[in-house]
């Protein structure tokens, strides 16, 4: 038998995919969402930067945080659309940041980039995410 799940057990919650990638999440408040990651030998492309598919992830985990931020708790976040620009390699530690632009019931808009150390911009982007509920579990 599985324990119950406590009210914030959501927010508690992160997909496995970020701890493999050593991607530390906030959760966001008030439409805006923040995480970080040290770029280390097995995150990096060929050149020693960060991997093109790290980037879009600490994106996509940005703007669905700050998506998740304005809905209630039973639900979780689907990433529609996103759209991404590779501006300069990342390096060192990044930290991404997601904001809300417009929220709706069903579409949620969102916008945000990652920055380095020095707070130049490395990437940017915008995505567009729907809130769905939790399919309910099987006995």
């Amino acid at each position: 038998m599985t324990e119950p799940k406590s009210p914030d057990a959501r927010r508690e919650t992160r997909a496995p995919f970020f701890a493999y990638c050593s991607i530390e999440r906030t959760i966001g408040e008030g439409g805006v969402a923040r995480n970080r990651v040290e770029i280390v030998p097995h995150l990096s492309n060929s050149s020693g930067a960060a991997h093109g598919g790290l980037l879009m992830t600490m994106l996509d985990s940005a703007l669905a945080g700050a998506a998740r931020s304005i809905v209630s708790d039973d639900h979780g976040m689907m990433t529609i659309d996103m759209q991404a620009a590779f501006l300069t390699p990342g390096r060192g530690v990044l930290t991404g940041e997601g904001r809300v632009v417009r929220g709706g019931k069903t579409l949620i808009f969102c916008e945000g980039e990652i920055r380095n150390e020095a707070g130049h911009i490395v990437a940017r982007a915008t995505g567009v995410f729907s809130p769905r509920r939790p399919r309910a579990e099987k006995p």
